[in-house]
């Protein structure tokens, strides 16, 4: 299982490395890098992108306490026996840090499937609605005229979420960082988006002139 596993791993890895090395070349010329940063800042100066993901808080922490406990009352000591030959006094708390980080990982695999795909959802598409990117919001899900952002938000057309498969779960490990902050993305969309209505109109006069000038 394990091989299979790594196998895997390396496959997924391989097929993604071109693709990786293309974009973070392009990240680094148009500093997309920032986004992340720029959606934490975005998110805790718009108390209204709180809301579905408060609302989901309390089972959130309920089901981290849960692994955690049981991380550490089923594996703290297997795990033990075989860091004491690697870290010897310090495997108490390199073990401990492990289980958080094996529990961090649990946790975030199964609330982003199933407990918070919804909230991550609305605070992605509310995130768009309060950028007046409204245009891509509604070709997956219907929107009403009133309220703030969130309750702008209608009832979802379409789904952006896939069933895992073990590549994907793979790759959602291997890309762990880039998927914790959804607000980030959602202000990368909305500007792709601004930009490309800007570039609309400064060059749909020009056609139109050289049409003219066809004729």
């Amino acid at each position: 299982m394990a091989s299979q596993l790594a196998g895997k791993a390396q496959e997924v890895a391989k097929e993604d490395y071109d693709k990786a090395r293309l974009l973070l070349n392009e990240a680094a010329k148009s500093g997309s890098y920032m986004y992340p940063i720029k959606g934490i800042f975005y998110f805790l100066t718009h108390p209204e992108l709180w809301k579905p993901l408060r609302s989901r808080l309390l089972p959130y922490l309920t089901l981290y306490s849960g692994v955690l406990g049981s991380m550490f009352f089923f594996t703290y000591l297997p795990q033990l026996a075989v860091m004491a030959f690697v870290n010897g006094p310090l495997a108490v708390f390199t073990t401990a840090l492990l289980i958080l980080n094996e529990s961090s990982t649990i946790t975030g695999m199964v609330s982003k499937n199933y407990l918070l795909r919804e909230a991550i959802l609305d605070t992605f598409d509310g995130t768009l609605v309060a950028r007046n990117s409204t245009g891509i919001v509604s070709q997956g899900r219907e929107l009403k005229t009133r309220g703030d952002s969130i309750q702008r938000l209608g009832k979802a057309l379409k789904t952006p979420f896939k069933r895992f498969s073990i590549n994907e779960i793979i790759r959602y490990v291997m890309y762990l960082p880039l998927n914790f902050i959804p607000v980030g993305a959602a202000l990368w969309a909305a500007d792709i988006e601004a930009k490309e209505n800007e570039m609309s109109k400064s060059t749909a006069p020009e056609l139109r002139e050289t049409a003219k000038k066809a004729e």
